[in-house]
């Protein structure tokens, strides 16, 4: 079923009132974050259709030669073949990112954030919108992970999602949490120790890096702090704690 005025309007809406970059930005995010799951999406559903037209919208917005793309890869993942369905998902996944990262780099600071001292649900907020762009894969990179953590920001993890934890002085709480967690959830987790990183970082889906100043359990509660997206260095990153992870002590 093809409902091409669903994308004629939302883009109509667009060009009558320009986005800023903040808010195609914004519109790009949410996109990410509402993206169907792998087993709804191929659903003709009214939802989805909405969907589809809102990201089409927001991708003409970004660059309206890149907009016929999402029409190209819905149709792919509406074929019978899942090969080819799943092909353009990840090709649809990567179009999204692109557009958000474009923006980033043309926006810088655009995707970090100042904390100050006390604004606990402030710092939880802005980690929690990084976690929900997660389609793939979460890596957590911070030694004093534990029970806390767990509970914090593991539920808001998507299903389907790969959860990696590499942590290293509160495995005491940490593991039992992450056990408890699994048992009532089902859901696997990755947990592996190594000596001698200090810093906090929150990688999504292997393609964006979040540093926060402070550990993840403690975000802005005594100190302020900040949450810095790592762009020019996020290859260099990647790549280090990608490494460390592999040489890394399996504790789950």
């Amino acid at each position: 079923m093809n409902v091409p005025g669903l994308r004629t309007r939302s883009a109509v809406k667009y060009r009558d009132v320009p986005l800023s970059k903040e808010q195609l930005l914004a519109e790009i995010e949410d996109a990410i974050r509402t993206m169907p799951s792998l087993s709804t999406i191929r659903d003709n559903s009214m939802e989805n259709l909405a969907w589809f037209g809102r990201a089409s919208a927001a991708i003409e917005n970004w660059k309206p030669a890149k907009s016929p793309w999402v029409n190209l890869y819905r149709g792919e993942i509406t074929s019978s073949s899942m090969q080819t369905a799943y092909g353009g998902i990840q090709q649809l996944t990567i179009l999204l990112n692109q557009a958000r990262h474009d923006l980033l780099v043309e926006m810088p600071g655009a995707g970090s954030a100042v904390v100050p001292r006390g604004m606990v649900f402030d710092y939880f907020d802005e980690i929690r919108k990084k976690i929900e762009l997660a389609k793939h894969d979460v890596f957590f990179i911070d030694p004093y992970l534990d029970a806390e953590f767990v509970t914090r920001y593991l539920p808001i993890v998507a299903r389907g999602v790969t959860i990696r934890l590499l942590a290293r002085e509160k495995l005491g709480t940490l593991l039992p949490a992450v056990d408890t967690f699994t048992a009532q959830y089902g859901r696997p987790i990755e947990v592996r120790s190594a000596p001698g990183f200090h810093d906090r970082y929150l990688l999504v889906d292997k393609t964006s890096c979040y540093q926060s100043g402070a550990s993840f359990k403690d975000g802005a509660k005594s100190a302020p702090t900040t949450i810095t997206q790592i762009l020019d260095a996020f290859p260099a990153v990647s790549k280090t704690y990608e490494d460390l992870w592999t040489l890394a002590r399996v504790e789950r």
